[in-house]
C-alpha cells in the first residue's frame, strides 16, 4: 500500500539517495563503453549489477508480481536501459556525451507531468518555472565554461541523429516507467529481474553486432564493477521511492544528478568549479524550491 504522499517521508529520503550514487555514476558509463565498446561495456555492468541485486536484494517471486507490472514495467526498463546506454556509447565525442546527458534530463519535468496527467500529483502554475528553470540550470552546468549555442547543438543532432533521438525517447520511457510503477507495481520490487533482462538483451544485441571481441582490462573491469554495484543499489532506491514516495519531490531532486556529478568531477580532480557551474546551480536550486513548494 502506498503512502499518503507526504512532502518528505523516509522513502522519499531513500530517492535522494539514489540521485547521489547516479551522480557518482555518470561519467563511468562513458569510461566503460570507451575501454569496452558501448554494447559490450553496457552488456558488462548490467551483468554486474543484476547478480549483485539478485544476491543481495534477493531474486524476486515471479507468482508475486502484479502480470502488468511485470510485462510492461519490465519493458519499459529494459527498452530505457537499453536506450540510454546505446546513445551514450555510440555519441561521436564527449561534447556530445554532455548534450545527450542535457536530454535525458528532460525525464524529471516529463515524471511530474505524467504524474499530474494521471492523478498521482495535483497540478500548480508554479511547476512550470521551476521545471524551465532546472533545466536552464542543468544546460549550464553541463556546458561548462566553453562555448555552446542552439546552432552547435542543432549540427551535433544532424551529426548523430539517432542517438539524439534514442535519448530524447529513454527520457520519455523513463518518466512512464516511473508513474506506471507507483500505479502498478503494488509495492514490488523487479530490479533484480530487470537487470538481469536487460544484461541479457545488450548480450544478444553484442552478439549480432560487429564490435570488436573483448579484451582484458583490469582497471575497466574495476569500473565495472563499481558502475554495477551503484547500479543496483540505485535503482532498487529509486524503485523503493517512487512506490512510496513524494513522487514530484523526488524527480525535482532529481535534477541535482548532474550538478553533482560535475561537482564530484570538480574534487576529484582537484579543480575549482567555474562560473558557470555556480549560475547553473543557482537555478536548480531556484527551480527546486519553487518545485518544492508546488508539491506541497
Amino acid at each position: 500500500m502506498q503512502d499518503s504522499n507526504p512532502r518528505f517521508n523516509h522513502a522519499t529520503l531513500v530517492g535522494c539517495c539514489a540521485v547521489l550514487m547516479w551522480s557518482v555514476t555518470v561519467g563511468l558509463f562513458r569510461s566503460v563503453a570507451e575501454i569496452f565498446g558501448p554494447i559490450a561495456g553496457a552488456a558488462m555492468i548490467f551483468s554486474v549489477a543484476g547478480l549483485f541485486a539478485n544476491t543481495i536484494i534477493g531474486a524476486p517471486k515471479l507468482k508475486t508480481f502484479p502480470r502488468l507490472y511485470l510485462w510492461v514495467g519490465g519493458g519499459l526498463f529494459v527498452l530505457y536501459e537499453v536506450l540510454l546506454a546505446l546513445s551514450i556509447g555510440t555519441a561521436t565525442d564527449r561534447g556530445q556525451v554532455l548534450e545527450l546527458g542535457m536530454i535525458n534530463y528532460l525525464w524529471p519535468s516529463l515524471t511530474i507531468l505524467f504524474a499530474v496527467i494521471a492523478r498521482q500529483q495535483r497540478g500548480h502554475w508554479l511547476l512550470l518555472p521551476a521545471m524551465v528553470l532546472c533545466l536552464l540550470g542543468i544546460a549550464w552546468v553541463m556546458k561548462g565554461e566553453g562555448a555552446w549555442s542552439p546552432a552547435t547543438f542543432l549540427h551535433n543532432v544532424q551529426r548523430n541523429p539517432i542517438g539524439y533521438g534514442m535519448a530524447l525517447l529513454a527520457a520519455i520511457i523513463w518518466a512512464v516507467y516511473s508513474v506506471f510503477t507507483r500505479r502498478f507495481g503494488k509495492g514490488i520490487n523487479g530490479v533484480p529481474l530487470f537487470l538481469v533482462t536487460t544484461a541479457a538483451v545488450l548480450w544478444l544485441a553484442y552478439r549480432l553486432s560487429d564490435e570488436v571481441t573483448l579484451v582484458f582490462n583490469l582497471a575497466g573491469l574495476l569500473q565495472v564493477c563499481v558502475m554495477g554495484t551503484l547500479m543496483a543499489t540505485a535503482y532498487s532506491c529509486w524503485n523503493y521511492s517512487i512506490q512510496h514516495g513524494n513522487l514530484a519531490l523526488l524527480a525535482t531532486m532529481s535534477y541535482f544528478t548532474p550538478v553533482l556529478s560535475v561537482l564530484l568531477a570538480c574534487l576529484w580532480l582537484d579543480v575549482a568549479p567555474g562560473a558557470g557551474f555556480m549560475y547553473g546551480l543557482g537555478l536548480v536550486t531556484l527551480g527546486s524550491l519553487l518545485s518544492g513548494r508546488a508539491s506541497q
